[in-house]
């Protein structure tokens, strides 16, 4: 049984929810008691999610700004309220080196993994958290710390929303607390072209042994939501299997770089 944390009727929106991370932090809201509305690309997708939540959708680009006001407006409209937002929405691409990498697609990456965290930060602010406080989890990623092979874009823009991040927690005191979580490898769809070749060998390397599952990211990101984490804001949460003290109980090298030298995922 989740506990409630304090979320029972309270209303989240969650971007990217129909599968992976995004879809685990819904599920876990609503469990909590939570009203949730969930959006992502496919329509489909999004009425079905939406119905098994017990919630609503909105489907579309995170990327377009009037999506985001759409998604705002039909919470506020349906709920009557916004006290959670879970920026979880996020591309991968342009995937290899900076040198190569197409304005468009940087650009692209900026608006969806930047831009549209805050555009929905701020609907949800403006519609109801500047009078009644809430909280926003950010998911940014276990890279933003460090360099890596062919997702240089990635990585800069998840470091980016990482002082986005702190940024909001600064100023939206003391209404409204702002966090993220930084996961390592889970295994998510984004990330199949990592994990799925050789996973044993990825696990090996960790110190817990095992890569992620989309439900440890969403117990951390639905803690922070919380009233249990009523006195953290600007804080950033690694769920990553001990990836960053790796080096003290292996030698062996980051199994996930040389993935990333090897592999490049699927363009969507």
């Amino acid at each position: 049984m989740t506990s409630s944390y304090g979320l029972e009727g309270r209303a989240a929106v969650v971007t990217g929810a129909t599968r992976g991370i995004g879809r685990a932090v819904a599920e876990r809201l609503a469990a909590a008691g939570a009203l949730v509305c969930v959006t992502a690309r496919d329509a489909d997708e999004v009425r079905r999610t939406a119905a098994e939540l017990g919630g609503i959708g909105v489907s579309g680009s995170v990327a377009d700004p009037g999506h985001l006001r759409d998604v705002t407006d039909t919470a506020l409209r349906e709920f009557g309220r916004i006290d959670v937002v879970v920026n979880n929405a996020a591309t991968n691409q342009p995937y290899g080196p900076l040198m190569d990498a197409d304005p468009g697609a940087w650009r692209e990456a900026f608006a969806v993994n930047v831009e549209a965290p805050l555009r929905l930060v701020q609907g949800a602010w403006h519609g109801w958290m500047r009078e009644h406080g809430g909280s926003v989890v950010n998911i940014c990623t276990e890279g933003a710390g460090h360099v890596g092979p062919n997702v240089g874009a990635y990585g800069t823009s998840k470091a980016a929303l990482l002082h986005l991040t702190q940024q909001l927690a600064g100023e939206l005191a003391p209404k409204v607390r702002v966090n993220s979580v930084s996961p390592g490898l889970v295994r998510t769809e984004m990330a199949r072209f990592v994990w799925e070749a050789g996973e044993e060998q990825l696990a090996a390397g960790l110190p817990l042994g095992r890569i992620g599952e989309p439900a440890d990211v969403a117990r951390a990101v639905v803690w922070l939501a919380s009233d249990a984490a009523e006195w953290i804001t600007g804080a950033d949460l690694l769920v990553d299997g001990g990836t960053r003290v790796r080096t003290a109980h292996s030698a062996r090298e980051y199994a996930v770089h040389d993935r990333l030298r090897s592999y490049a995922p699927p363009r969507s």
